[in-house]
């Protein structure tokens, strides 16, 4: 009995030291197949950071330890927000066409265009605070720059009219602050608390302020979105053309001066989806229009 069982153990123990070295061999030919395989699904790598930067044409000081690491961090952060990141460069197809061209008409930079990516990713969102919209307007804000907000209509999310608006705003931020750094300071913390700041501080160099940590990041994630949009193929983006959503600009354009009690309605009478209305008209933020004044409201009907 003790023969067969010392017999039973032996072969009990050499079939688990055969399973353990077909074990260790796959394993270790995965390992070996993964290094070797071109097709990795995921390389992260430091960020080339020893070149010129630059936003609105004003250079970024980067013999500044502080600043260099400042950007450094935005950049390594955003290169690795992979779906927001790509989601954001698709989209960029849609919206910057309609605000370069507001930019160029307003004499503003074009580097401006990624303010709405910072603020809200480029879509129509509300922030804790309250903001909304791509351009993330209070509500203080929007009535100073002529948009309406009411129940029924909210032109922060007018992609047309906000950004107008937005364009306005950091005219008069630049007038007052001189340069663009300081102007995304602001437009992040708020013109009146900077202008405090600055006065406390001492100076007018962006570089040398001690804001709050999100005001602190805002202009470098400025320039990490603007380098990544640019060459993004640098950090692992490749997109061709027909992979950006597309502009949402094949409508006609339909008056509204009075009452519509229902835009369900109204979407039917016009061929098309209630859905569809509001994807091309997302400021009509109620499912009617009282219209009391007797305004006149210009209304997109995608063609089909």
């Amino acid at each position: 009995m003790v023969l067969k069982g010392l017999r039973l153990y032996t072969v009990i123990a050499a079939s688990l030291f055969t399973v353990g070295l077909l074990t260790s061999y796959s394993y270790q030919k995965g390992q070996n197949d993964a290094l070797s395989d071109d097709r990795l699904p995921q390389v992260v790598k430091d960020i080339n950071i020893d070149r010129p930067f630059t936003f609105a044409d004003e250079q970024v000081p980067l013999t500044n330890f502080d600043v260099k690491e400042r950007l450094e961090r935005e950049l390594l952060i955003n290169s690795y927000l992979h779906a927001t990141t790509l989601i954001n460069l698709k989209r960029t197809y849609r919206y910057f066409p309609l605000i370069e061209k507001a930019l160029k008409e307003n004499d503003l930079p074009s580097d401006l265009k990624y303010f709405p990516i910072i603020e809200s990713n480029l879509s129509n969102v509300v922030s804790s605070a309250g903001a909304r919209g791509l351009w993330q307007f209070m509500k203080s804000s929007a009535d100073y720059f002529g948009l309406e907000v009411n129940d029924e209509v909210d032109e922060r999310y007018h992609i047309e009219k906000s950004t107008q608006a937005a364009c306005k705003y950091l005219v008069n931020l630049k007038k007052r602050f001189g340069t663009w750094a300081l102007v995304a300071s602001a437009y992040n913390l708020g013109p009146t608390r900077l202008a405090k700041e600055l006065e406390l501080q001492g100076t007018r160099n962006f570089f040398d302020l001690n804001l709050p940590d999100e005001t602190l990041r805002y202009y470098f994630r400025l320039i990490a979105v603007k380098d990544i949009c640019q060459h993004p193929e640098n950090y692992g983006f490749y997109l061709n053309d027909n992979d950006g959503y597309s502009e949402l600009n094949n409508f006609t354009t339909v008056e509204v001066k009075t009452a519509v009690p229902s835009w369900a309605d109204f979407a039917k009478e016009k061929g098309i989806t209630y859905r569809m209305l509001k994807l091309y008209n997302p400021w009509l933020i109620d499912s009617k229009l009282t219209n009391p004044q007797g305004k006149t409201y210009e209304i997109k009907i995608p063609k089909k």
